[in-house]
């Protein structure tokens, strides 16, 4: 283990590093779910959950927000169920059940997962962020998880229309947890919800829009505009972008002043 090992302040060890501070990876199994961890060398203060897409795995969100590891934040990527090193094959299920049965099951698994990881790293902030299919789990996570304290949800929806998705248990998830019409359990979690104007999956007009317009009218009826953000950038189609990132770096440093 290099903590401990002794370092030339002149030429020390060549690591994971943003600036001047290092930071190190690991992969680790929290109540069975396969995991990487961009962790600290300073103390960990909080913990951003940061969830994939559909046919993604976490290895793919490895030093996207690994800048927050500077501020003490441990930035935890899972596989989602049915990726990864998860990989079933699933007969019966069509494309979109396929999706959607993943994003449940990642709502499902949440409780004990979040348990396991503050066991071991403190009684900390947990954020979550999630893109695409990550941010089906984020927004649900942002209603059902009372640990989550702000959530970030990005290329992704929360209208929930899916008339291809019949399996039982997965339709059952969607009406329970559908954002647009359960938009009042939201506040006063923080919540932050970005888009590209150019996205292909999810038309601007047909799910941003209405899922923004849902959110806010929740958010000023509860008393906490001031905890709902939403923007939409300019050419930008189904991807995570680099202003988006940065864009969550920048929300979750100042949640952390709060």
């Amino acid at each position: 283990m290099t903590t401990e090992r002794t370092f030339s302040p002149d030429d020390p060890h060549a690591s994971p590093q943003i600036g001047d501070l290092p930071y190190s990876i690991e992969r680790r199994v929290f109540a069975r779910v396969p995991c990487l961890i961009e962790r600290p060398s300073v103390p960990v203060r909080a913990l951003l959950i940061a969830y994939h897409g559909s046919g993604a795995a976490k290895e793919g969100k490895l030093g996207v927000y690994s800048a927050l590891t500077a501020q003490g934040v441990a930035v935890v990527i899972p596989d989602a169920p049915l990726h990864g090193e998860r990989t079933l094959s699933q007969p019966g299920l069509n494309h979109r059940e396929f999706v959607w049965e993943s994003a449940r099951r990642s709502v499902a698994e949440a409780e004990a997962f979040i348990t396991a990881l503050l066991s071991e790293m403190g009684k900390v902030p947990v954020l979550v962020v999630g893109s695409s299919m990550g941010g089906y789990v984020a927004l649900s996570l942002a209603r059902s998880e009372h640990r989550v304290r702000g959530a970030a949800a990005l290329i992704t929806s929360g209208v929930w229309q899916e008339p291809d998705v019949n399996a039982p248990g997965t339709r059952a998830f969607l009406e329970a947890q559908r954002p647009t019409t359960h938009a009042e359990g939201y506040p006063p979690t923080p919540l932050l919800l970005l888009s590209g104007d150019s996205d292909p999956v999810f038309a601007l007009d047909q799910h941003h829009v209405p899922t923004a317009a849902a959110l806010e009218r929740a958010y000023w009826a509860a008393g906490s505009p001031e905890q709902f953000s939403e923007k939409v950038y300019p050419g930008v189609a189904h991807y995570t972008s680099r202003k988006m990132r940065d864009d969550v770096v920048n929300w979750v440093t100042e949640l952390l002043k709060g």
